[in-house]
């Protein structure tokens, strides 16, 4: 079901030519949402045996649009999962003071620790792709940054953090809808802001610019996946299936206990 949403190292991206609504072969939403609660419920399984490990972290990296889904997808694909165990880390425009350091540090100092799951909330794919349209950095500098990137994803992964990047990919369409319902909900309305208009006229910047990127960072150690996000339901149960891909393939290890412990009697 998403294996086809990985982007291959080596490979175009081929971002402007993916989907951004389907079913990915499901039958209907009924069956999907079921599907998504058990993948979830694993989730949590495999969290548990990583957090007592104490040997390893994942790291989940969300990019999209706005109303891409970003906090929704934290919202219900960590429901199965002990909040001790996750650390969820948003980037907006960086401060002063982080300005006034490499534009990594202020990712690297909240990089899971080992047994959590780690989930960056926006990322340092802002300053390559944002700081370009923006015209803060030219191409060539965004092109030494990407390697940055790529080289600090070695080291955490060579470290023992496991990367996981995905593309929340909704259409211009959808957006519009999601802009629409969020200014006429007041539970919502304070989440609207007119740059997001602003950012929207630049549409295909963004992702023209996140097409080559994601081409350029796509790595063995820190693949990059494609999730179609128009369909809410659909973007759940694809990540949730991704992050118990990967922790399977992590495997990890629940310490074996004392074997005194056997010979233990409580009174």
């Amino acid at each position: 079901m998403i294996d086809h949403l990985r982007v291959t190292p080596g490979e175009p991206s081929r971002l402007l030519e993916r989907e951004t609504r389907t079913d990915l072969g499901m039958e209907d939403k009924a069956a999907g949402l079921e599907l998504r609660d058990e993948l979830v419920s694993r989730v949590g399984e495999l969290q548990a045996k990583l957090w007592a490990e104490n040997e390893r972290s994942l790291l989940l990296v969300l990019q999209g649009m706005d109303t891409a889904g970003k906090d929704g997808t934290i919202r219900r694909v960590t429901t199965g999962v002990n909040p001790q165990g996750v650390r969820v880390e948003g980037f907006k425009a960086p401060s002063g003071n982080e300005r006034d350091r490499d534009y990594l540090w202020r990712l690297h100092k909240v990089v899971p620790r080992r047994g959590e799951i780690g989930i960056f909330n926006r990322s340092q794919y802002e300053d390559i792709v944002t700081t370009q349209v923006l015209g803060i950095v030219d191409a060539d500098r965004a092109r030494l940054r990407e390697q940055h990137v790529i080289d600090w994803e070695r080291m955490l992964s060579e470290e023992g953090t496991t990367i996981v990047k995905v593309w929340l990919h909704i259409s211009k369409g959808e957006q519009k809808e999601r802009l629409e319902a969020r200014l006429a909900d007041p539970l919502k309305r304070w989440k609207f802001e007119l740059g997001d208009l602003e950012t929207r006229e630049l549409w295909d910047d963004y992702h023209r610019l996140y097409d080559e990127t994601i081409t350029a960072t796509s790595t063995e150690h820190a693949p990059w996946w494609i999730v179609p996000a128009d369909r809410k339901w659909v973007r759940d149960v694809a990540i949730a299936q991704i992050l118990v891909a990967t922790l399977e393939a992590m495997d990890p290890q629940v310490p074996a206990a004392d074997p005194e412990l056997d010979t233990v009697v409580i009174t």
